[in-house]
């Protein structure tokens, strides 16, 4: 008889929590004071379109004039799932229709500092010894063969500065 052992990868959570808009206060003045144009630059930042907020501002209105009722904004709550599928973030779809509903201008800063937090760019240095080469002329010469060779050396060791950089 055997076992099959099946491990499922172990998601992380948000950086921030749904209410800690003070860990970025000006995203959180941009959302508050202009919740439109804060949701096209968290799009924009997110790699979306930038119009893509624009059916949750006006949809309601064309979706209400045909009698059909909008509970759920779906670009708030489409951005959510991206995010959270993007960056391995665990979490329910359920959480996310209900964070979308009840608290859209907090999941939008919450997001947007999800985004900013995943794109920073870290630059490592390192400084380790490496072997350069000693340039060497290019004039011709003749050698006779009765005299020994002298040789320069080849090589010499200097330190090398080595520049990575690296998307987190």
């Amino acid at each position: 008889m055997s076992t099959v052992v099946v491990q499922t990868p172990v998601k992380s959570g948000w950086n921030s929590g749904i209410c800690d808009c003070c860990q970025d206060m000006n995203s959180c003045c941009y959302g508050f004071w202009c919740c439109p144009c804060f949701m096209c630059s968290t799009t924009g930042e997110f790699g979306e379109s930038t119009c893509l907020p624009l059916v949750d501002i006006f949809g309601p209105a064309v979706m209400a004039a045909f009698g059909v009722p909008v509970c759920v904004p779906p670009v708030s709550l489409g951005m959510r799932v991206a995010v959270r599928h993007k960056y391995d973030i665990g979490g329910s779809i359920c959480e996310d229709i209900m964070v979308s509903c009840c608290c859209i201008w907090c999941s939008w800063c919450q997001m947007s500092r999800e985004i900013k937090a995943r794109n920073q760019t870290v630059t490592v240095l390192t400084t380790h010894p490496g072997i350069q080469p000693i340039p060497m002329t290019t004039t011709t010469q003749v050698i006779s063969t009765q005299q020994p060779i002298a040789f320069a050396p080849a090589a010499q060791m200097a330190p090398v500065q080595t520049v990575a950089t690296v998307n987190l």
